[in-house]
């Protein structure tokens, strides 16, 4: 063989490495995006590079797979949709307290799954594997509490809290718990049956 023939074959051996290494990448990248959907926008906003950002992902996947995550059997699931319907009718009365009462079901709801419950972050980091999609809504409605401890937040903000809970909540329960609105009332029974 000769000089050239050499050069040429270890520069198209080079070539080939990198369009490999560079599909491996892509690949990597593209099925962290599909499982992190949002998320990964949103941690690569945070982070000072995408191969950070990506390395962030990864160990979340690797500490989510260590977690021994539970299902909710149907009896468990009956009795968390009931409390988030009796939430909802509580909103009503009482739109401060329930915010509240929201972040305390869902942390339950989290904490019965097998998720940590301890710092928020944590929190967001170990639900981001599975619940990506609707992390958007718990950080909103957990800044939303925050505000409201501080007497910061309206009733709307309130409302839109607990829109904001139930879609994460109904993602963990794996069903939509209630389809009402917070603040509106069921049809009284009475008044309900004289209107057939």
């Amino acid at each position: 063989m000769s000089p050239t023939q050499i050069v040429v074959t270890v520069l198209i051996i080079l070539i080939v490495a990198a369009v490999a290494a560079a599909l491996v990448v892509a690949g990597r990248r593209r099925a962290l995006r599909q499982r992190f959907g949002p998320e990964y926008d949103h941690v690569i906003a945070e982070q000072d590079s995408r191969s950070a950002a990506e390395r962030e992902l990864r160990e979340r996947e690797r500490r989510h797979a260590e977690l021994e995550l539970i299902p909710l059997d149907p009896a468990a699931r009956a009795r968390y949709a009931e409390a988030w319907e009796e939430l909802q009718v509580r909103f009503v009365d009482s739109p401060a307290e329930t915010v509240g009462q929201a972040d305390e079901l869902v942390t339950r709801l989290i904490a019965e799954r097998g998720y940590p419950t301890g710092d928020f972050s944590d929190q967001i980091a170990h639900l981001s594997v599975e619940h990506a999609r609707t992390l958007s809504h718990y950080r909103d409605a957990h800044e939303i509490h925050l505000r409201n401890s501080r007497g910061e937040a309206s009733t709307e903000d309130l409302r839109q809290a607990v829109v904001h809970y139930r879609a994460l909540f109904a993602d963990l329960l794996g069903e939509e718990p209630a389809a009402r609105t917070p603040g509106q009332r069921q049809p009284d029974a009475a008044h309900d049956a004289t209107n057939r």
